[in-house]
């Protein structure tokens, strides 16, 4: 429940409501005047220039620069447009008037500004209270989270860590969530800061060996997303609370570099994403923190691009992951279009990409021994589509898969909850409980 301003909702309940009813009349005190120059005029030569620079923004970041394999949804478009309206409204308003006035346009056109992304935000979910809205809180030094190496509990081969765990008194309620610099030692990646969290178990003495997930966001994004945005902490401690202390490991990683790079989740012309994830992370994880070793413990899975990611780490790494989690990912690692990822990553060189793209390497290759879940939106015209037909491959090849459709398009509706509601699946999965 909300406990404070903070906390207060910001994509349903009163808080939208009440941007929308102030940006509506903000926007309608923009549209009117009485001044005739104004609606001969400034008005028509404002609407013309909004709408002229919204189609500018649309062919810019989908057709042009592409920074974004997908392009911008339609109602997006449409609150960018507003956006820019406002802006435009408040600018043609200024010569008409006095200097209190201009400053109440100039207000007015931030109302609407505010009232453009707030709608933007409810689109993709993206920060649903202001708390995660201003970023990752309460983090940890890694050096004090981990403390000081302890002793570790056994598990008899067979049994799965819930069945032989007791949690010690004083256990903390909650887990910890550090940053961490994870360098690309083999594979040259340059990685941003990755966020580890660390559930209640792990300051335990014997200390349980926990499995390990490795979670991706999407692209744009970055890893803090998962713990802003999809409200990482929050869901994994709840589920702690309700394992006496145990929850994986998770190392939210970054397999982009930068918001707007995409490497492609592969080892290619663009980096060696691939071996970063299959080899650096986990030699990383080896050497600061104690956790449960080989694949039957470690899953990957990742949300849009990161979810395309997890499927690309479980066939073309299956020694390292023997269980993902494919949110809302594509059919492909894409820069758009088949022909614009081969030359950017192979030269044109369509062999290579073949041997890595998923769709193929499944129609060549079995999978008896790995486990997954592709996650796909009801609302998702373009992903939705792109999982059945993965799901179909990967249960062709041999895995044990299943998919789960969750109401939503592509937002964090369907990606926080992707995860939330499969964690009791992954747990298994991982060893973590039978």
């Amino acid at each position: 429940m909300a406990t404070g301003p903070l906390d207060w909702s910001l994509v349903d309940g009163a808080v939208p409501l009440v941007v929308q009813i102030i940006g509506c009349l903000a926007l309608a005190a923009l549209l009117f005047s009485r001044d005739r120059r104004w609606w001969t005029r400034l008005l028509p030569l404002a609407v013309v220039a909004a709408a002229l620079l919204t189609l500018l923004v649309k062919l810019t970041v989908d057709d042009w620069w592409q920074p974004f394999p997908d392009k911008l949804p339609g109602d997006v478009v449409v609150w960018i447009g507003v956006v820019i309206l406002g802006v435009c409204l408040a600018l043609f308003r200024l010569p008409t008037l006095r200097w209190r006035g201009r400053a109440g346009a100039l207000l007015a056109g931030a109302l609407v500004v505010v009232l453009g992304l707030s709608e933007v935000n409810i689109h993709y979910d993206n920060y649903p209270t202001l708390r995660t809205a201003l970023g990752p809180q309460d983090t940890v030094s890694l050096k004090d989270a981990t403390g000081k190496k302890e002793p570790t509990l056994d598990v008899p081969e067979g049994k799965a860590l819930s069945e032989v765990w007791k949690a010690p008194a004083g256990l903390p309620a909650k887990g910890t969530v550090s940053t961490a610099s994870i360098p690309g030692t083999k594979s040259g990646f340059k990685a941003r800061d990755a966020y580890v969290y660390l559930p209640p178990a792990y300051r335990a003495s014997p200390r349980p060996l926990l499995p390990v997930l490795v979670l991706m966001a999407g692209q744009p994004g970055a890893p803090q997303d998962w713990i802003t945005s999809g409200q990482l902490p929050d869901m994994m401690d709840e589920f702690a609370g309700r394992h006496a202390g145990l929850a994986p490991i998770v190392l939210v990683v970054d397999p982009l570099g930068s918001s707007f790079d995409n490497p492609l989740c592969m080892d290619s012309e663009l980096g060696k994403v691939q071996t970063y994830l299959a080899d650096d992370v986990p030699a990383w994880a080896a050497g600061h923190l104690q956790t449960a070793t080989g694949r039957a413990h470690w899953a990957v899975s990742g949300l849009s691009n990161g979810g395309t990611c997890a499927l690309q780490m479980a066939v073309n790494a299956p020694r390292r992951y023997g269980t993902f989690l494919d949110i809302s990912g594509q059919d492909e690692p894409t820069l758009g279009s088949r022909k614009k990822t081969v030359d950017a990553a192979f030269g044109g060189d369509e062999a290579a990409f073949e041997k890595i793209n998923p769709m193929d390497v499944l129609a060549r290759k079995k999978f008896p021994d790995t486990a997954g879940t592709f996650v796909a939106g009801t609302d998702d015209s373009t992903y939705r589509p792109q999982a059945l037909k993965v799901y179909a491959a990967a249960k062709k090849a041999g895995m044990k898969v299943e998919l789960v459709e969750l109401p939503g398009g592509h937002s964090w509706q369907v990606w926080r909850p992707g995860l939330e509601k499969r964690l009791p699946w992954l747990a298994s999965r991982i060893g973590l409980t039978p």
